[in-house]
Order: structure tokens, then C-alpha cells, then sequence
């Protein structure tokens, strides 16, 4: 069989933000997305929010996402040949 050849999901760390990892498993199976690795977790302030991944800044290779719910927020890089405004886009087309 020849399957469509998918991103990967590095889990490099114990915790997580609840619901990012079926999220981010879903996100690598776009086909412009070549590794999501998350990355360090932080107690944030302001108001509890449902998981809300925003594309913040360019890195080598991708960008940077933070992934934020309920008093946490997680960094989760993402290399991919899409623009800023193609990863967002397709973020929220998974995440509804």
C-alpha cells in the first residue's frame, strides 16, 4: 500500500496541554508539514480559555506556536513550507 506520507508529532516531553497532542497528530497530517515538536510548558495569567493554538514567530525551517488553555501555555514549533498565514489557516480549519 502506498500511504500518503505524513508530518510527525515529536513527544519529547511528560506533560502536555490536555487535547494538544490528538490536535497537533491531526495538524501533521497535512501534507506542507514536515515535524511539530512542543515544547516548554508555563502558567500564564488571565482568564481560563479553551485551547487556542496563534502562529507567533518565524523560525529556521517554520514558526512558532503557542498553544494556550486554561492558565497554561505551551511553545510548539512547527517546520513547514507554508506561510504564517497558511499555518494559521490551516490550524483553524482542524481546530473547531
Amino acid at each position: 500500500m502506498n500511504a500518503a506520507k505524513t508530518g510527525r508529532v515529536v513527544l519529547n516531553h511528560s506533560t502536555h496541554i490536555k487535547g494538544l497532542i490528538p490536535l497537533l497528530h491531526r495538524l501533521s497530517e497535512h501534507p506542507a508539514i514536515k515535524t511539530i515538536t512542543p515544547g516548554r510548558l508555563a502558567r500564564v495569567r488571565g482568564r481560563p480559555t479553551p485551547l487556542r493554538l496563534r502562529v507567533t514567530v518565524p523560525i529556521r525551517g517554520g514558526f512558532k506556536v503557542v498553544a494556550r488553555s486554561e492558565g497554561s501555555a505551551q511553545e510548539v514549533f512547527i517546520i513547514t513550507t507554508l506561510s504564517a498565514p497558511e499555518l494559521q489557516a490551516a490550524i483553524n480549519a482542524i481546530h473547531k
